[in-house]
């Protein structure tokens, strides 16, 4: 995913107090008459601002054939408009000591922005040329293609597990096609991506009525919202698609593949669970399961398969990972359990064991010290991100565009503090089973395997 970064304002790496933890971020949430919403989070602390833009898009609802589109037109995004030559959002934010940044997930793109407050009109008059119309040409094609291809052959093609741990896992995970194929996409299909395709997907998702627009820092609501409308205001909605049905039940039979990677020194294993959408009332027990589990050194998964057996060098996943959390996915996900394990051991022992620690936890429940030490980390690491006017910003723009309510930011630490270890254990006993299981045994290639000791 396409990223310009430049050194951050420390400024805006404000950490929050105990005291501000346990305050109500103010979120106030405008509406234009095109359907666009504004989000404005006001805080004076610095005179800088976070800024993002998301677009209800991603790689869910790209299209059939065009595996990858999503991620390539993010790139796209940033070629220039007819008004704003290629290079200006970099001239304009980082040149004021600023940064910025777009990505594409499952259910949104975004692109994010950081910048001293004088900056805020221009960036905004930059997102409106660039929602209203891009520089449709071969060449910016062409260019951006080249570009997308050499990041799957840096991150995929001819890295050590090549992220199977998500695209290999999805694809035998899931059922649906919008759930199941591989987001970054395939040369075949990147290939087949024209200039009609381009425009197409521009006119059809980057809408008004399709984004929202977060803005955090040194800014008052209403000079916002002036602002915005000002420069978004005459952008015409759009005839938005009908959203295709995403949801999944757990699945009724494990499923299995082996590989062999070419590129890896030491063996691996990747074991998904389906879990269900937000809409769900299991979604935040389960978010704090992944992390009881899989949150880091004191896991249950880390302590038992590193430490006690060590026969996995590590052991690291959760709900959404490595792709988002909780708060970033519409639809279904999989609980990720991702670890390199020591050649010689066994994969299948080794994922029997990591379902041994699952079905004792769904029996026993969980110690009440560590559910609240867990809980605990889970509220203070997203406080951390809060802190942050750019991270702000994009959390306000995703809960309001996938959930319908950037309030969400302030009532999500209720909803974790609230998870019980009933709760734990339900969740364990109904997904984490072996039928929902799919797994993933990741071998080393033969002349790595005949350089081993």
């Amino acid at each position: 995913m396409k990223k310009i970064f430049c050194k951050m304002w420390p400024v805006l790496l404000l950490v929050f107090s105990g005291a501000m933890a346990g305050q109500k971020l103010p979120v106030h949430t405008y509406k234009l008459d095109n359907g666009l919403t504004l989000v404005v989070s006001e805080d004076h602390s610095s005179p800088t601002f976070g800024l993002s833009i998301a677009y209800h898009v991603g790689f869910r609802l790209e299209p059939r054939g065009r595996t990858g589109f999503a991620h390539l037109f993010e790139h796209m995004m940033f070629e220039g408009t007819p008004n704003a030559p290629k290079g200006s959002f970099v001239k304009i934010i980082q040149g004021g000591g600023g940064s910025l940044n777009g990505s594409t997930r499952y259910d949104y793109t975004n692109y994010i922005s950081t910048a001293p407050v004088s900056a805020l009109e221009p960036v905004l008059w930059l997102e409106a040329d660039r929602m209203r119309h891009l520089d449709f040409s071969e060449e910016n094609l062409d260019n951006q293609r080249d570009v997308v291809k050499e990041e799957i052959r840096v991150n995929v093609k001819n890295k050590p597990y090549g992220l199977f741990f998500w695209t290999d896992l999805a694809a035998l995970a899931f059922n649906k096609w919008e759930n199941a194929h591989d987001g970054y996409g395939s040369f075949v299909d990147l290939d087949k991506a024209s200039i009609e395709d381009v425009e197409r997907f521009h006119h059809t998702y980057y809408a008004p009525n399709n984004a929202v627009i977060a803005i955090a820092g040194d800014v008052d609501g209403d000079t916002a919202y002036k602002l915005v409308n000002k420069y978004f205001g005459s952008i015409p909605a759009a005839k938005l698609p009908t959203l295709p049905d995403v949801s999944e039940k757990p699945n009724t039979k494990e499923r299995f593949e082996k590989e062999t990677d070419e590129h890896a020194m030491a063996p691996a294993l990747a074991i998904g669970w389906k879990m269900p959408g937000p809409d769900s009332a299991d979604y935040y027990p389960l978010a704090v399961l992944g992390e009881v589990l899989l949150g880091g050194d004191a896991s249950l998964l880390y302590q038992k398969m590193v430490k006690e057996k060590q026969s996995m060098l590590s052991i690291s996943g959760g709900m959404g990972w490595p792709l988002g959390d909780p708060l970033t996915f519409a639809g279904p996900s999989l609980m990720v359990a991702f670890g390199i394990y020591k050649p010689g051991s066994s994969a299948a022992q080794d994922t029997s064991d990591i379902q041994g620690v699952i079905d004792q936890l769904a029996r026993q429940g969980i110690d009440p010290k560590r559910l609240k030490a867990v809980k605990t980390k889970m509220i203070a690491d997203f406080y951390k991100q809060l802190a942050s006017y750019i991270d702000r910003a994009d959390y306000l723009a995703i809960t309001q565009l996938l959930h319908g309510d950037a309030n969400l930011v302030n009532r999500y630490p209720d909803l974790i503090r609230k998870i019980t270890s009933k709760d734990i254990q339900r969740v364990a006993e109904k997904y984490l089973t072996v039928a929902n299981r799919s797994w993933i045994d990741r071998q080393v290639a033969q002349q790595h395997q005949e350089k081993q000791p």
